[in-house]
């Protein structure tokens, strides 16, 4: 279809292979963020393990914060026969294959990082492009809709991710699987995209003013940087809740099966992440508003955050991933559709859409910088992620009182 065409209610095959996307991407993401990377971390480095995982995750999240925006830029001037945002989710997930079945042979900590690096350029890459398609093609109205299954599909992606990297018998093994399932689940997508095309070509490549073109003016467009502040401040309480989950239950809590323990606690995770998507969305659709809902997820996300500080038993642990679930899952399900509320008003949308997305990746980079000291600063464990999860419930509660400064969101 031609870039230009009218915007549209999604289609139900679309819509699946979609979030069938999504749930590859995401499943290439965390199966390694959760258990993998850690296990790897503290097989080469094991009385390091912590700082190995932070420099490995936070050079990773580095890339993705730079190639998210970019890569979507690049896609906006695409003319490929194929449309603007197909070729870059072809080749992402061949890459993205490719750069995990490097990190299955890893055995250096610099060989981690430049693999990792390589499985986040890629990921973005794809990442930004799925993204940019529905502000192609889908109509307002019905993108807190779109929110929510791009929710399921990602949070089903942790579950499917975690899963595989804690019921594979080795870590190689578990990288091979989460490749396979990423090619698996994006091959639907790009057989069913009816992707747009530019009818006329870009005008000339001219590096500078390409890069000139990130820079999206909070004094002209105020809502979008207060949106960018608080996505950026509830994706990192998200990310300092559960970077180190496998090492907070390995060595706060105690429990035997730490890999088998996180698989349960993403499981509850993501059940109740499902939940909450899908009604949060529904409701702000109907509702028209976005801020209130957004509001509830920084509230019910500091609690899950106070809980795993305080009672740092399994069963408070438990508790602390449902509530994470719960409140997390509501912000995905209105972030989406508040997001391209206040994109600024141009034909850059994957442009756009990625410099917004740098509030979702860099809380990946900063999270083990600031994790890391907060945990090893004190004599024990108990006390170090008492104090990390303390500063991000109050992280949280930041975020949800930044988007209250949106104005022409309701």
């Amino acid at each position: 279809m031609p870039a230009d065409a009218p915007l549209e209610k999604p289609r139900k095959t679309w819509r699946f292979s979609v979030t069938l996307a999504n749930l590859g991407v995401y499943t290439a993401w965390f199966g390694p963020i959760q258990v993998l990377l850690g296990l790897q971390a503290a097989a080469i480095a094991p009385d390091h393990k912590e700082y190995v995982l932070s420099l490995v995750t936070g050079v990773g999240a580095f890339v993705s914060a730079i190639g998210n925006p970019v890569f979507g830029a690049l896609s906006d001037r695409t003319t490929s026969r194929f449309g603007r945002r197909l070729p870059w989710v072809f080749w992402g997930t061949a890459i993205g294959a490719l750069g995990l079945v490097g990190l299955a042979f890893a055995g250096s900590v610099w060989a981690m990082v430049v693999a990792w690096a390589l499985v986040q350029a890629s990921l973005n890459a794809m990442y930004a492009a799925i993204t940019a398609t529905i502000n192609d093609q889908v109509k307002i109205e019905y993108r807190g809709q779109m929110g929510g299954w791009l929710g399921i599909g990602q949070t089903v992606g942790v579950v499917a991710g975690t899963g595989v990297a804690a019921a594979v018998s080795g870590i190689t093994a578990g990288y091979l699987v989460c490749a396979a399932l990423l090619v698996a689940f994006v091959l639907p997508y790009l057989f069913t995209s009816r992707d747009r095309f530019l009818r006329r070509k870009p005008g000339d490549f001219h590096l500078l003013a390409f890069l000139q073109r990130f820079w999206v003016s909070p004094k002209k467009y105020p809502d979008f940087a207060w949106t960018w502040a608080s996505r950026f401040l509830i994706n990192l309480s998200n990310a300092l809740c559960t970077l180190y989950l496998l090492f907070y239950l390995m060595d706060a809590v105690k429990y035997q099966d730490a890999e088998i323990g996180v698989f349960i606690l993403s499981g509850l995770y993501a059940l109740f992440t499902v939940a909450s998507t899908l009604l949060a969305g529904m409701a702000s659709d109907r509702m028209g508003q976005r801020k209130p809902l957004v509001i509830a997820s920084g509230i019910v996300m500091a609690i899950s955050a106070a809980v795993l500080a305080g009672l740092q038993t399994w069963p408070g642990a438990i508790v602390g991933a449902i509530l994470l679930g719960i409140g997390y899952g509501i912000y995905v399900s209105v972030d989406f559709a508040l997001t391209t509320q206040v994109l600024p008003p141009t034909n850059d949308a994957a442009r756009d859409l990625g410099v917004i997305n740098i509030a979702a990746a860099l809380p990946q980079a900063l999270a083990p910088v600031l994790a890391a000291p907060l945990v090893k600063a004190f004599s024990d464990y108990t006390a170090g992620y008492a104090a990390l999860y303390v500063f991000a419930a109050v992280v949280a509660v930041l975020g949800a009182l930044l988007v209250t400064r949106v104005k022409s969101v309701r």
